[in-house]
């Protein structure tokens, strides 16, 4: 009997044992089963007008700006897709391009890079970018201006030939109504042969296109200086120097791939025969702001040199007085065998403003030999009124009271002190 209890307990046992075994696997089954389940969801709005879209979009974008803000980020539709119209095509949507009521039309060229949406549109050319900078030099005349001149200058090495070219000259100013201008070039030193230009007839702006060329070494070709004369011809067959160009040659890098093309305005030549010891030009000026007194010594003219030969050198040597103390002083590059010198260089020296009543400018023409003997051929002092008069106080005084702007005169040589 207890055997028979004991069995039947056994197998009520395994019986629910195995029902609960049953009802969890059948839970756990249909757990899993749900995990990797999913449910398809239809869109309820079928068709939609887009600008209804936009302005619901538009609605909630204001109401979350006046709400506090949420911790989500609204989306808001780009202005480049704003005002366009959306055409539902089979299972995708997708974007007409319209004109964009938000891009304002642009009238002339666009830029190379145009940004669209964040893109740019590359291949696109903008004509302001490849623009040369605008010529000015027929156009920008200053006052007092009698013409300017145009040339250009190479020089052939191994043949050692100068190639001038004689291109144009404007706005001359003829002391009569009509001018037949020509043109006649020197290389200085040489003042006794020239090459002369056809004459044009009845013109204020000739143009010439014409090639002369100047035999020269290459050693001696910085210290050559060309010069233009610009002549008119009258009825009487009279020629009348109009205005000259006077460049040097020494401060250009002239080489057979290097044509340069250069423009100078006409200047007014000295009329006035040269002094007994000759004379010199230069240009002063102050600029009171820096404190710096500006020499620019252009040229010499009538020159008594004592050996003329191109042994001897000429040169000029600036020096800077206060109360006739020696400051400072500065010197040009030596030209050879020459009376009529061209430098055009230029030298400055620190001068407080205070001492323009008490500081002056001694300019001196000293000429040079191999035995390194110098010999003074020259000497002009320009300052206030403690050390100079006449033209060399007014030519003090001029700059003073232009300051920054450069004043030119010529001014007699003197061997007195």
């Amino acid at each position: 009997t207890e055997q028979a209890v004991a069995v039947a307990g056994g197998i009520i046992g395994g019986i629910l044992l195995f029902v609960l075994l049953g009802i969890t696997a059948y839970l756990l089954w249909k757990k899993f089963c749900r995990l990797f389940s999913y449910e398809k969801l239809i869109n309820p709005v079928k068709t939609t007008n887009a600008n209804a879209i936009f302005q619901d979009q538009a609605n909630s974008e204001i109401h979350l700006r006046s709400t506090s803000r949420s911790r989500g980020v609204p989306f808001i539709i780009p202005p480049t897709l704003q005002g366009r119209d959306w055409i539902h095509l089979t299972n995708e949507e997708q974007v007409q391009e319209d004109r964009d009521p938000y891009m304002t039309s642009q009238s002339g060229p666009r830029s190379s890079f145009h940004s669209l949406a964040g893109a740019y549109v590359v291949g696109t050319i903008n004509p302001d970018l490849y623009k040369f900078p605008e010529d000015k030099s027929e156009t920008d005349f200053p006052d007092g201006n009698i013409g300017r001149l145009w040339f250009s200058i190479e020089y052939e090495q191994e043949s050692e030939r100068l190639l001038v070219s004689l291109i144009k000259v404007r706005k001359l100013q003829p002391p009569a109504d009509s001018c037949s201008p020509f043109v006649k070039i020197y290389l200085l030193p040489d003042e006794r042969s020239y090459l002369q230009s056809k004459t044009k007839r009845k013109t204020l702006n000739p143009q010439f296109d014409e090639n002369f060329v100047f035999q020269v070494s290459s050693k001696m070709l910085l210290q050559r200086t060309l010069k233009f004369l610009v002549y008119h011809v009258d009825k009487q067959k009279k020629h009348h120097l109009l205005g000259q160009v006077i460049f040097p040659l020494k401060n250009e890098a002239l080489t057979e791939d290097n044509k340069l093309v250069i423009w100078r305005d006409l200047e007014k030549e000295n009329l006035e025969p040269p002094s007994e010891h000759g004379d010199i030009q230069f240009s002063l000026s102050y600029n009171d702001y820096l404190g710096r007194l500006t020499v620019v010594v252009l040229r010499a003219r009538g020159l008594k040199l004592q050996e003329e030969s191109p042994a001897a050198g000429v040169y000029v040597k600036v020096s800077l007085m206060n109360h006739n103390k020696f400051i400072k002083s500065k010197k040009t590059a030596a030209l050879l065998g020459t009376p009529n010198p061209v430098y055009n260089e230029t030298f400055s020296f620190k001068a407080d403003q205070t001492e323009l009543d008490t500081a002056s400018l001694s300019l001196s023409v000293i000429q040079s030999n191999k035995g390194e003997k110098t010999l003074l051929l020259g000497r002009v002092v320009v300052g206030p009124f403690m050390y100079t008069r006449g033209k060399e106080l007014e030519h003090w005084n001029e700059m003073i009271s232009k300051p920054k702007e450069l004043v030119k005169r010529w001014h007699a040589l003197c061997h007195s002190t």
